[in-house]
């Protein structure tokens, strides 16, 4: 079956035009992609560079070619340099060999013109683990999300450019909700997306952490999994779920770290500039909710709206959110805000000159009852919140005050 390519938000920074002086010397810098496994960096790396006997590709997911060069130190570059044709450089899954690094830093310091470095990798601990050398100064990190809404239609919050190339197709807010959004599944008929996101689970737990030994515990690690997955868009408490797993707390907050290190999770941090007592708990969310629910063996069908909707909604834009503030670069991220006596504001978008407010709600019906707590906010934060929105399943924009205005689902 031939893989058609979708065009990627990333691939303006993978893609430079000769006459781009601007980004020349972003083009000398080592790319380093990291991303889970499956938000298609393979892909998207060998549609940006060019293909052919000018470009060396290694792939470290082959058992044999990762055995070579693990046992072979400074092998990548000998061969390197007996190649006076070849210009690009692609590994994937780098983690496997960090060794290599010290190749490729050998290499870039030696001439940093020679080559041009694409590396992949979809855990950032195994290079931590490893003690391996992060290329500092030389490398241009980025992270790769699953497919964003943002990448498929226009929106208001945080708009990205696109560029030319055809967009992953729209799909129903019901099939965001319960396949999430990985972009293998746009290459396959529906009715193969449960098994896909199944082996992608079994995958995950087999080769990102039985096989890299990352965690000494497998069995409490899986039982981490599962409940880690069903609590996915809550505040984190610790002690609670470190007795329900049936490990230690400073055990449990390292499971949480492995999950931020293979790109599955993301901590949502508390809001640190509110003039009221908050609660300082952060939120853990898994980044596709088609994975998620296979981690807490849920049934993927439409009983997961049914039963809970609201809930899936908020972690559908929560995670969509934090993933354009990744891409919008520093200065952007995301927070929550919850008092202890009861205001709260699902999402705090902040960005360089501004705070925006923002509240999830599944009704498409909104009323200024919905954006009481999102006025509270502003109150307090006027100096630097001057709107706010609430993101709904309404079919049009509606203004409900003057500070603050709902948002479709499919244009927020």
């Amino acid at each position: 079956m031939k893989i058609k390519f979708y065009n990627r938000f990333l691939r303006n920074s993978l893609v430079f035009d000769e006459a781009d002086h601007a980004k020349s010397e972003d083009r000398k810098k080592v790319v380093l992609l990291f991303g889970a496994r499956q938000t298609g960096k393979s892909t998207l790396l060998k549609h940006c560079i060019s293909s052919g006997r000018t470009t060396f590709i290694i792939n470290l997911q082959d058992r044999r070619e990762r055995r070579r060069y693990e046992t072979d130190i400074g092998l990548l570059a000998r061969e390197l340099e007996a190649e006076n044709n070849i210009d690009t450089v692609l590994i994937d899954e780098i983690q496997k060999v960090p060794g290599l690094l010290d190749d490729v830093q050998y290499l870039y310091d030696k001439d940093p013109d020679r080559f041009r470095f694409f590396l992949s990798g979809s855990s950032a601990r195994q290079l931590k683990r490893r003690s391996a050398n992060l290329l500092p100064g030389r490398v241009h990190s980025l992270l790769l999300s699953p497919v964003l809404q943002a990448e498929q239609r226009k929106c208001e919050l945080l708009p990205i450019h696109m560029g030319r190339g055809d967009k992953f197709p729209v799909r129903t807010l019901n099939d965001y909700l319960i396949y999430g959004n990985l972009p293998g599944l746009y290459q396959e008929n529906k009715d193969s997306w449960a098994e896909t996101l199944a082996a992608y689970v079994e995958l995950y737990v087999e080769n990102e952490i039985r096989q890299e030994n990352i965690v000494h515990d497998m069995g409490a690690f899986l039982r981490f999994l599962r409940i880690s997955a069903l609590e996915s868009g809550q505040h984190v408490n610790y002690t609670k779920l470190a007795n329900a797993v049936g490990v230690a707390g400073n055990t449990l907050r390292n499971f949480y770290q492995v999950l931020e290190d293979t790109y599955i999770g993301i901590r949502i941090l508390p809001f640190a500039q509110s003039r009221k007592r908050i609660i300082t708990a952060p939120r853990f969310l898994i980044f596709d909710l088609g994975v998620r629910h296979l981690l807490a063996e849920l049934p993927l069908n439409d009983t997961l709206i049914s039963l809970d909707p609201g809930h899936l909604f908020e972690q559908w834009v929560m995670t969509e959110l934090y993933f354009r503030c990744r891409y919008a670069g520093r200065g952007y991220r995301l927070s929550t805000w919850k008092t202890v006596t009861g205001s709260e504001v699902d999402i705090i978008l902040e960005t360089p000159q501004t705070l925006i407010p923002i509240e999830v709600k599944w009704t498409a019906k909104p009323s200024r009852q919905d954006i009481r707590h999102i006025e509270t906010f502003l109150d307090l934060n006027s100096n630097r919140s001057k709107k706010g929105y609430l993101v709904c399943r309404s079919p049009q924009r509606q203004k409900l005050s003057d500070r603050v205005t709902a948002l479709p689902w499919d244009g927020f």
